[in-house]
């Protein structure tokens, strides 16, 4: 047989595989395994190619400390202080609570990095309460699953940092560019969630009160701090996203070490009502013991275990679709749809559709070292198009048959995943909208740039 034949053979294979379930990290080194011994290619060359990867990777570091700053956020509390503060803002509005969430989502972005964490962590928190608040469980569990798509957009965000190292562009800008585009992402899903809820009468409205809003602000301040210290150190320059990551981290475990004491000799109970808190117990937050830190860091290090491996197989992977030609041939295909909007509309299309089977990471890997050189020839700006290509990418964690936060979040909640499909529609068509506007208005992505 040809090898054309043994790799389509090797292709369907893992095709069904996929079908079956199997994990995509296993899928794409069962297929990079097959095609290198129909390519004469050895073990000893996959191995060196996924080392490389690491070797010179220092911009890599940047991603378990993201993770790790996610996890030790969840535990000491803060994330609950977040959502607290978005209800408070919030909740005079019909859909108030589920509006939260997506604002909560957003805040919680801006310190994990992560779309599956913040699904999970809001998901987890908020379903259960907007169960009791009178909301639909499939809509509240898609609601968790929308937003947790700008986990990767708003920064820090951990495909940015694989973006920018793939493509040698520079990860401070790339999280710049990412602010506008992730909170309107949040803005144009809390719209879609307001009509849908309206239209239902989904929700119980509660007051806008500044002395809630205050106490739920002062509840939340290590939060916005964390936020305003990765923000403030990445866009002033005063040190790398691998350095921000790096500090943040020191941060949160100093401040989750120092609240828990601190809670026990106030007796803070986090679960009374905001308006039954003393601002004392709002400033505090629930905290962490020190014999409790490595079990955050083994959670942690077994993302973290997922994600590295599957960078440095999806990287050995693209050498190989190289070698078979698979990106001349990607290539010639969008450069012949002609000039600047052809090239970027063709190369939005693949993007959605790659991102219904495939999670951002492999389709980062794979398809970015093909479309972002040709977009840069009709003149699109690198940072911009890597803004449109992981918006892109973002989107298919709630769309069919993949849908990442669609599985994460029928598992946090307990709602099966089909039952969440129908209330993602609306969610689709706010990212979807966003999406277009972010790719025809380079500004929105640009315009917080120091440098442009």
């Amino acid at each position: 047989m040809t090898d054309a034949t043994w790799i389509t053979i090797i292709s369907l294979g893992v095709t069904f595989l996929f079908m079956m379930g199997t994990p995509v990290l296993l899928i794409i080194f069962y297929w990079v395994v097959g095609c290198s011994f129909v390519l004469d290619l050895t073990l000893d060359n996959t191995g060196a190619e996924m080392l490389n990867v690491f070797k010179d990777g220092f911009a890599l570091m940047a991603m378990p400390l993201f993770i790790l700053t996610g996890d030790l956020i969840n535990k000491s509390g803060i994330a609950k202080r977040l959502s607290d503060f978005a209800y408070a803002c919030l909740g005079w509005l019909r859909g108030g609570l589920a509006m939260a969430s997506l604002g909560a989502c957003g805040l919680f972005a801006a310190i994990s990095g992560s779309n599956s964490a913040t699904t999970a962590t809001i998901g987890s928190m908020l379903h259960p309460e907007m169960v009791k608040g009178g909301y639909d469980e499939r809509f509240s569990a898609a609601t968790a699953a929308a937003g947790g798509t700008v986990g990767i957009i708003i920064p820090p965000s951990i495909i940015f940092i694989v973006y920018g190292f793939l493509m040698n562009l520079p990860i401070s800008d790339l999280f710049v560019a990412g602010i506008l585009p992730g909170t309107l992402m949040v803005a144009g899903m809390q719209l879609a969630c307001w009509i849908i809820c309206r239209i239902n009468g989904w929700g119980y409205l509660i007051p806008l009160q500044l002395n809630r809003v205050l106490k739920t602000a002062f509840g939340a301040w290590l939060g916005f701090f964390a936020i305003g210290l990765v923000l403030w150190g990445i866009y002033t320059g005063k040190f790398s996203p691998t350095e921000a990551a790096g500090v943040t981290v020191g941060f949160c475990i100093f401040a989750g070490l120092v609240s828990y004491p601190i809670n026990k000799i106030m007796g803070s109970n986090g679960d009374k009502p905001v308006s039954e808190k003393s601002y004392a117990e709002m400033f505090a937050v629930e905290g962490f013991t020190l014999p409790e830190i490595p079990s955050i860091v083994v959670r942690s290090a077994q993302i973290s275990g997922i994600l590295a491996p599957l960078i440095a197989v999806s990287v050995v992977m693209q050498q190989i679709l190289s070698l078979l030609g698979a990106q001349q041939t990607i290539g010639d295909f969008v450069t012949s749809m002609g000039g600047y909007h052809a090239v970027l509309f063709t190369s939005m299309v693949i993007v959605f559709f790659s991102g219904m089977v495939l999670e951002s990471l492999p389709v980062t890997i794979i398809l970015a070292p093909i479309l972002a050189p040709i977009a840069a020839s009709v003149g699109i700006d690198p940072i911009h198009f890597s803004v449109i290509f992981l918006v892109g990418a973002s989107i298919g964690f709630i769309t069919p048959p993949y849908g990442l936060n669609l599985y994460v979040a029928s598992g946090v909640t307990g709602v099966p995943y089909f039952r969440l499909l129908r209330y993602t529609v609306p969610y689709l068509a706010a990212l979807i909208s966003v999406w277009l506007l972010v790719s025809l208005v380079p500004d929105l992505a640009l315009a917080l740039l120091p440098n442009r």
